[in-house]
């Protein structure tokens, strides 16, 4: 059974910096890539940042120069380096992984902005 941990978010000021991690545990796959979405109250789920194994990686508009994903060759394990936050920023986030037999998500972790 494939488990998704998440940690790292928080209560930070604007113009701040917060960096998630997300690791993947348990099961037998061939990891395609993992990605970072992010929800605010009464919005839909929006995927923030991708990278797949190969270390293509995407970002959406909102974030770009101020997110950085990442990934732990040796593990399967993602990283979201957040910088420049705006209370726009606010939401939970959540860790996909998609590999050769399914797509997995994490429990989700809260990112306050806000001073």
């Amino acid at each position: 059974q494939v488990q998704l941990v998440e940690s790292g978010g928080g209560l930070v000021q604007p113009g701040g910096s917060l960096r998630l991690s997300c690791a993947a545990s348990g099961g037998s796959f061939a990891m395609y890539g993992m990605a970072w979405y992010r929800q605010a109250p009464g919005k839909q789920r929006d995927l923030v940042a991708l990278i797949r194994n190969n270390g293509y990686t995407s970002y959406a508009d909102s974030v770009k120069g101020r997110f950085a994903i990442s990934k732990n060759k040796y593990n399967n394990a993602v990283y979201l380096q957040m910088n420049s936050l705006l209370p726009e920023d606010t939401a939970v986030y959540y860790c996909k992984l998609t590999t050769n037999v399914s797509s997995y998500w994490g429990q989700g972790t809260q990112v306050t902005v806000s001073s």
